[in-house]
């Protein structure tokens, strides 16, 4: 067991000026997680010694991962290299996937066909995936660009429409293109602040979106809980069946 297990801290970076965790934050303080919280966009640092961190965790934003001239885009894409030296656990949330994917030479781009996946959408388990994902489930989703696999990523779950939505490598390394951590509250702050682009190809409309979220935010977050279990605080867990052994 790695020094890493041992730490209560996740590093929360975020890509906008008001981004909360959500969901992610409600589950993984049940573990006894604190959180360390910086915005690059803001001018927060990112810490390059990454020891003291059990799990490093970059969200969404309402930019591309493709924009260099963006201080927090910049910033993030210099960081990374120390996340993948390090032992620090890493989950990256729709831009934070992307960001990831790019670092590790994997191209960002729009769906050729314009679309979009702006609501509840589903994504299918691959073979390799069926641990974590089921055979299909409803998520959502607010994003215009994807993803390409980047190299020695396992791909854990596809959609119709954006190929690539969830992939990891050595099983520290974990990107996925949906948002687990919107919860009521995000949900209805996200329509407030960005309604106005529920109306792009393929996109649905905050109604629709209220539907789904009545419809499939319980199974989807069920879903969060055992994923974060299994993934996220499964050293954590370990650990304290150590030292209470």
């Amino acid at each position: 067991m790695n020094q890493l297990s041992l730490t209560n801290r996740v590093l929360l970076v975020f890509n906008s000026a008001n981004g909360q965790p959500g969901r992610l934050g409600t589950v993984l303080r049940q573990y006894g997680y604190e959180f360390d919280i910086r915005r690059p966009g803001e001018g927060d640092e990112l810490p390059t010694d990454l020891s003291g961190y059990h799990l490093a965790v970059v969200f969404g934003g309402p930019m591309s991962a493709n924009d260099d001239h963006l201080d927090n885009v910049r910033a993030i894409l210099n960081w990374l290299p120390h996340v993948v030296a390090s032992d620090t656990l890493y989950l990256g949330i729709c831009l934070g996937a992307q960001l990831m994917a790019r670092h590790l030479g994997a191209e960002i781009q729009p769906h050729p066909e314009g679309l979009t996946e702006i609501g509840y959408y589903p994504v299918q388990a691959t073979p390799v995936g069926r641990d974590l994902f089921p055979d299909e489930m409803m998520v959502y989703h607010w994003h215009s660009e994807g993803f390409d696999l980047p190299e020695g990523a396992e791909l854990l779950a596809t959609s119709p429409t954006f190929p690539h939505q969830a992939y990891h490598i050595d099983e520290r390394i974990w990107g996925i293109q949906f948002h687990p951590e919107v919860d009521d509250e995000s949900h209805e702050r996200w329509l407030a602040q960005a309604g106005d682009k529920t109306d792009r190809p393929n996109a649905q409309c905050p109604d629709t979106q209220r539907a789904g979220r009545a419809k499939h935010d319980a199974a989807f977050g069920a879903w969060f809980e055992q994923f974060a279990a299994k993934v996220l605080v499964r050293e954590q867990m370990a650990s304290k069946a150590c030292q209470s052994s």
